[in-house]
């Protein structure tokens, strides 16, 4: 049978010198440290993927305005997927890119004006994932035709390969301008 006791500020087991009161206390004190630098270091490198990420929709709202086909694309993964709620339809995001590159090239030709902003509900991410929610705005400004205005709730999925990548993109479905203008504007990309 064990028997434990604490003499003159020393731990005893069975006859046994453990440690000291003073040792122990010097212990707990260096993990309580070694556990705040740990959170310290988690938090910075939180705030630098949030940093990227700001970078990341600042390059997806240049790539629509200047027409940039090439970028915009090479900001997805190769196996990404876009799933839009108002088409109720999920698919490859090459499908999606046959679909937006013509709205590109004339873009980039001067044959119409477009723009997109972001602005985020929620943002959840670590050093290699992220989960961005929120809503954005697209323009588009044909030389012939109608302008048009969409605000569209969505939710993206990130990786980080390589710098990030878009996994999945999902177009909820329409947002009013009242919520867009109640969003948090963490994130507001007007060029």
């Amino acid at each position: 049978m064990n028997q434990f006791k604490m003499t003159n500020n020393v731990f005893i087991i069975n006859q046994k010198v453990l440690c000291s009161k003073r040792f122990l206390n010097i212990i707990i004190l260096l993990l309580m440290f070694t556990s705040g630098l740990l959170y310290a270091q988690e938090a910075k490198t939180i705030t630098e993927s949030k940093n990227e990420l700001d970078v990341f929709w600042a390059e997806m709202s240049r790539s629509v305005i200047e027409g940039d086909f090439i970028n915009l694309t090479a900001a997805y993964h190769p196996d990404a997927v876009l799933v839009s709620g108002v088409k109720e339809a999920s698919y490859p995001i090459s499908k999606a890119f046959d679909e937006w590159k013509q709205g590109l090239l004339d873009t980039k030709r001067g044959k119409m004006k477009a723009s997109v902003t972001f602005r985020f509900t929620q943002r959840l991410h670590d050093e290699n994932t992220a989960h961005e929610t929120g809503i954005y705005h697209y323009i588009s400004n044909p030389e012939q035709g109608q302008p048009r205005d969409h605000y569209v709730h969505f939710e993206m999925l990130l990786v980080k390969q390589n710098g990030w990548k878009l996994l999945m993109e999902y177009q909820k479905g329409p947002a009013t301008e009242e919520e867009w203008d109640a969003a948090d504007s963490i994130l507001d990309h007007t060029f």
